[in-house]
C-alpha cells in the first residue's frame, strides 16, 4: 500500500492522477470483472447446451433400447415357433407343397404388418429343396459366404449388423438388422432369421429439428444419419471402440464447423452388440459466440463512454486548477491584486483565499480524526466478535460425549440397563459420525462396526422385527481396506424402513462383503432384506432416481447421494446396483475398486 501511495505521489500532474484513477478504479476492475463474466457466461452456456445435448442423446438411446428390445422379443417368438421349424426342416420335391405350408403360416406376416418398427422379416436356409417364397429364402453360395451369415451359423446368440438394400428404383438404403440362428434339431440344414428395422420409423422417432444424430453398430458404418446422404460413412467423431463403455461430451470441429457433440454407448438387450450414438448441435456454438460478442461490445461501451467523460472532465478540471495555482502563488508573494477568476461555486472557486485553505486543512484534520475513531470502534467490535468465537469454540464434541456418558452412568446406577445400553449405542454412533464428518476415508471394519451399532439401536426400537447378519469373505481383510465413511448406514436404514416395512417379525438384514474379479478386482458390499420386494416398475423408477438428480424428489435421496459419492471418488464405472423380486426381498450392491482402497490415503476426494 505504501509503495502504491509513493508511486501515486510521483504523478505531479493532476491530469496524470485523474487518468491513473480512471485506469485503477474503472478500466481495470471492469476488465477483470468483464473477463470473469465472459468466462463464466461461456461456461454456463456451454454446460447448458451440453446438458440439452445429453438429454437428447438419452432420448435417442431410450428409443433405440425400447425398439431393439421389442424386435428381440419378436425374434424369440419366431425362433421357437414349431410351424416355422417344420417348414424349414421338410424336404420339398414339389414347390406346391412349400407354397401350401408357407402360405398357411401367418405369424410372420402378422408381426411384419402390426409392428411399424419392422421393415421386413426374412428367413434364410441352405435346404437345397427350398425355393424363395414370401419371407423364406434359399441361401445361395454368395449369401452363405457373407460375414453375417457365417457368424450367425457359428453362434447361438443374437447380434446386430447394418445391412444395405436397394429399392425397385436402384436407390440404396440402410437398415439396422437383428440376426440370429434358427436351431433345427430334426434336420441337417441351417436357418438364419433376419429382422430389419424400418429406417423411416427410426427417422420419425429420432429426428429432431435442433440436433443431428449419427448411429453405428460396433465399429461398423453409420446405419442412421439425420442427413440421408451420409449413410454408410464412419463416425465423424473419434471413438475408442476398445473401451467397454465409451462416453464423451464436448466440442469437435467437423468440416470447418464447430459442433457440440455427445457420444454414448448402448448395449443391446441379450446381445454383445453395441450401438454408438452421437448427437450433434452446430447452432449452440454460434449462439454462444453471438452472445459473447454482444457482451464484449457492452464491455467496450462501458469502458469507452466513461473514458471520454473522464477525458473531457480532466481537461476542464486541470485548466481551473492551473488558474487557482497561479492565483495562490500570486497571493503567497503578497501580491493580492488577483485578477484571475474561476467561475463556479465549488471548492476550487472558494479556494482563492489563504483562510479558506487553512479552514480546509482543519476540516481535513477533523475528518482524519473522525475516521480514526471509526476505525478504532470497528477494531474493538472485531475484537469482541473474536472473543465470542473463541468462547463458542470451547464447546466441542467431547462435551457431548461426556454428557451422554454421565447420563448413561446415572441410568446404569438406577439399574436401568436397557436405557444405559441405548445411550451407549447412541454415543458410539454419534462419535463415529462426528469424527468422520469431513474425512476422506475410514476402514471397512469401522464402517461395519458403525452399521452394527445402528442395527442394535433399531432393534431397541423394533424389538423382534428383524435380525442382522454380517458375512465377510475369507479373502477380505476389513482392517486393511479403506472406504468412504458413512456409506452403508443409509442403505441399511432404507432396507429397514422400506424393505421390512410390512413385516412384523422374522425380518433379516444381511450384509455381505466379497471380492469379484471382472475387468478389475472389485469389492462388492451387498445389503439385502427378505421384505416385500419391488415390482419391475418400482425397481425401474428407483434405479432412475438413483442415477438422475431431481431437486423436487423426497425419496431415494440417500441412495442417489451415495451413488454420486462413489462415482465422483472412483469413477463412473462404480456405484450402486439394486436388485429386487416381489415377495422375496431387495438387494443393494455397492461396487468399489479394490486397487484404490488398499492404501490409507486412497480416496482422493472428500465427499
Amino acid at each position: 500500500m505504501k509503495k502504491i501511495k509513493f508511486q501515486f505521489k510521483r504523478l505531479t500532474k493532476i491530469r496524470q492522477q485523474l487518468y491513473t484513477i480512471y485506469f485503477a478504479a474503472l478500466f481495470l476492475p471492469i476488465m477483470i470483472i468483464g473477463i470473469f463474466l465472459l468466462i463464466n457466461t461461456y461456461t454456463l452456456l456451454s454446460n447448458y447446451h451440453r446438458d440439452l445435448l445429453e438429454a437428447d442423446n438419452l432420448r435417442v438411446k431410450t428409443i433405440l433400447f425400447e425398439m431393439t428390445t421389442q424386435v428381440y422379443n419378436i425374434s424369440e417368438n419366431l425362433v421357437f415357433d414349431a410351424n416355422i421349424k417344420e417348414i424349414l426342416s421338410a424336404n420339398y420335391t414339389q414347390r406346391e407343397k412349400l407354397v401350401e405350408k408357407a402360405g398357411n403360416l401367418t405369424v410372420v406376416d402378422n408381426y411384419a404388418q402390426n409392428y411399424a418398427e419392422i421393415e421386413s422379416i426374412e428367413i434364410y436356409t441352405d435346404n437345397p429343396t427350398f425355393t424363395d417364397y414370401k419371407q423364406f429364402y434359399r441361401a445361395d453360395e454368395n449369401l452363405q459366404n457373407t460375414d453375417w451369415y457365417c457368424k450367425a451359423i457359428s453362434q447361438s446368440s443374437v447380434f446386430w449388423v447394418p445391412m444395405t438394400s436397394r429399392d425397385k428404383y436402384g436407390n440404396e438404403y440402410w437398415n439396422l438388422s437383428l440376426v440370429r440362428r434358427l436351431p433345427l434339431a430334426e434336420a441337417d440344414y441351417n436357418a438364419v432369421l433376419v429382422i430389419k428395422v424400418s429406417d423411416n420409423y427410426l427417422r420419425t422417432r429420432i429426428n429432431s429439428q435442433e440436433y443431428a444424430a449419427m448411429i453405428s453398430v460396433n465399429d461398423r458404418e453409420v446405419f442412421f444419419n439425420s442427413n440421408r446422404s451420409e449413410y454408410g460413412i464412419s463416425q465423424k467423431v473419434p471413438i475408442d471402440y476398445d473401451k467397454s463403455y465409451y462416453q464423451y461430451t464436448g466440442k469437435e470441429k467437423i468440416n470447418g464447423v464447430t459442433y457440440f457433440v455427445d457420444v454414448s454407448t448402448l448395449y443391446l438387450y441379450q446381445s454383445d452388440s453395441r450401438l454408438y450414438i452421437c448427437t450433434m448441435n452446430d447452432l449452440g456454438y454460434v449462439s454462444i459466440k453471438r452472445i459473447l460478442t454482444i457482451c464484449v461490445l457492452i464491455l467496450a461501451v462501458a469502458i469507452l463512454i466513461p473514458g471520454l467523460i473522464i477525458h473531457f472532465f480532466t481537461e476542464y478540471f486541470t485548466s481551473r486548477v492551473l488558474t487557482l495555482r497561479q492565483a495562490m502563488h500570486q497571493a503567497s508573494t503578497e501580491d493580492y491584486d488577483i485578477r484571475s477568476y474561476i467561475q463556479g461555486q465549488d471548492e476550487i472557486s472558494e479556494a482563492f483565499s489563504d483562510l479558506e485553505v487553512m479552514v480546509r486543512n482543519i476540516k481535513k484534520k477533523d475528518a482524519e480524526m473522525y475516521e480514526a475513531r471509526i476505525n478504532e470502534a470497528e477494531l474493538l467490535n472485531e475484537q469482541q466478535v473474536m472473543e465470542f468465537k473463541m468462547l463458542a469454540s470451547q464447546i466441542n464434541p467431547h462435551f457431548l460425549y461426556n454428557t451422554l456418558e454421565t447420563i448413561r452412568m446415572k441410568a446404569f446406577a438406577a439399574n436401568d440397563k436397557e436405557v444405559a445400553r441405548a445411550i451407549k449405542l447412541l454415543g458410539k454412533s454419534m462419535r463415529y459420525v462426528l469424527e468422520n464428518t469431513g474425512t476422506s476415508y475410514t476402514t471397512l471394519s469401522r464402517e461395519l462396526e458403525h452399521v452394527n451399532v445402528y442395527l442394535d439401536i433399531q432393534k431397541l426400537r423394533f424389538t423382534d422385527k428383524f435380525d442382522g447378519i454380517t458375512e465377510i469373505g475369507e479373502d477380505v481383510d476389513p482392517e486393511k481396506i479403506y472406504i468412504l465413511p458413512l456409506l452403508l448406514q443409509p442403505v441399511v436404514e432404507n432396507a429397514i424402513l422400506h424393505g421390512l416395512e410390512e413385516r412384523e417379525h422374522g425380518g433379516i438384514i444381511k450384509i455381505s462383503v466379497t471380492k469379484h474379479i471382472e475387468e478389475q478386482e472389485l469389492l462388492c458390499i451387498e445389503v439385502s432384506d427378505n421384505g416385500c420386494g419391488m415390482t419391475e416398475e418400482e425397481l425401474a423408477q428407483l434405479r432412475r432416481n438413483i442415477e438422475q438428480k431431481d431437486m423436487t424428489r423426497s425419496k431415494s435421496i440417500g441412495l442417489y447421494n451415495i451413488n454420486q459419492r462413489i462415482k465422483l471418488t472412483y469413477g463412473d464405472a462404480f456405484g450402486i446396483q439394486v436388485l429386487s423380486v416381489p415377495e422375496e426381498g431387495t438387494r443393494v450392491r455397492l461396487y468399489l475398486p479394490v486397487s484404490r482402497m488398499a492404501e490409507k490415503n486412497s480416496p482422493a476426494v472428500c465427499i
